[in-house]
């Protein structure tokens, strides 16, 4: 499917897969010294080619690698440079930065990309994170303040470690590139807008970190994946619509906004009217967090009432975020299979109903 044209409805994943026990074993801690040997490098190609044949089954238009070479989303960038220190903290991996970044392994992310393309002929997406969330996250007050003293020179010094990757992931030929930046979206959360002196300066830094990144970066298409966070069971962090963050997404140099619209919390989907015409929205219609299994004509009434706002064109379907972000949420993959199979018919009927 590589060579051909995108069907009206693509769908698509956010980007984590649920991950097996062996695929938890193979990135545990402990493993750090094998990660190297030929050994594991044959077991984790093998397990990435099974998730990306799982999604081609279900029949995902543009898929990714599960995020299975990861730790986590967004850990990938202590691979790519120095400066970070990990450690185990009440059984979860932490990153922090400790030193100035250097740019050990520039294409991490870009060879996760060229595997991928090399198996399978569909389309395919790769995730990056925000520098931004990767400030949020990875810089701690006295841990940190030797090497930046501020969040902010932080996240400046990622601008162009990230860009380089970007460049990397278009030249190895992956079709979508997504930005991850779930607190760009916690914004949309009047307490979360309370905890900071200036909320739209904080917006305003967001956006303009990844313009930055972004900036002539042509050639591939760039998402930005914004959900209020995914617990899996346990549900998400902030609560409302998008509306107060709206104005700054408008300012992004992205082609597509990925949404989520499942939750009960995620306002009222009439704030996609103000969607620029010329972008397009990763439409949240699956539930990635919850045991219910949504039927096709659930998705479809939900793709429906988004097009009361936007056109056919402009609508691609996907869950409303990864379904294993991180080591709190556990969602059986066989749940996950089910959910993008009935995502895949939802599009099919879609296609049928809106396709003349």
């Amino acid at each position: 499917m590589s060579n051909q044209e995108l069907p009206l409805f693509p769908t698509t994943v956010v980007g984590s897969m649920p991950r097996p026990d062996f695929v938890r074993d193979l990135l545990a801690l402990e493993n750090e010294s094998r990660r190297a040997s030929p050994e594991f490098q044959n077991q984790i190609d093998a397990a990435v080619s099974y998730i990306i044949a799982l999604q081609e089954s279900a029949g995902i238009d543009i898929i990714s690698d599960g995020e299975w070479r990861r730790r986590s989303y967004i850990g990938v960038i202590a691979d790519i440079a120095s400066g970070f220190e990990l450690h185990m903290e009440n059984g979860t991996h932490w990153t922090t930065i400790v030193d100035k970044i250097r740019v050990k392994e520039q294409g991490i992310i870009a060879a996760e990309a060229t595997f991928l393309k090399q198996h399978t002929r569909r389309k395919t997406k790769v995730c990056l994170p925000s520098p931004y969330l990767l400030g949020q996250r990875m810089w701690h007050p006295e841990k940190s303040r030797d090497a930046y003293p501020t969040r902010e020179a932080f996240m400046y010094d990622l601008v162009d470690v990230l860009r380089g990757e970007l460049i990397a992931v278009r030249e190895a030929g992956a079709t979508v590139a997504q930005f991850d930046d779930p607190h760009l979206c916690l914004f949309v959360d009047k307490s979360v807008r309370a905890q900071y002196e200036q909320p739209d300066r904080e917006m305003d830094l967001c956006v303009d970190l990844l313009n930055q990144i972004i900036d002539g970066v042509d050639g591939i298409q760039i998402a930005i994946h914004l959900c209020r966070r995914n617990k899996g069971r346990d549900g998400w962090i902030g609560e409302g619509g998008y509306e107060p963050i709206l104005p700054y997404l408008k300012r992004l140099k992205v082609d597509q906004y990925m949404m989520e619209f499942t939750i009960p919390v995620a306002g009222d989907v009439a704030v996609l009217k103000g969607i620029p015409e010329d972008k397009t929205v990763g439409l949240g219609c699956v539930d990635c967090r919850g045991e219910h299994i949504d039927t096709p004509e659930e998705i479809v009434a939900r793709v429906e009432s988004a097009l009361r706002y936007m056109r056919p064109e402009q609508i691609t379907l996907n869950p409303d975020c990864g379904f294993a972000p991180g080591s709190a949420a556990d969602i059986p993959i066989d749940e996950a299979y089910q959910k993008l199979k009935n995502e895949a018919k939802a599009a099919e009927i879609l296609r049928e109903k809106y396709g003349g």
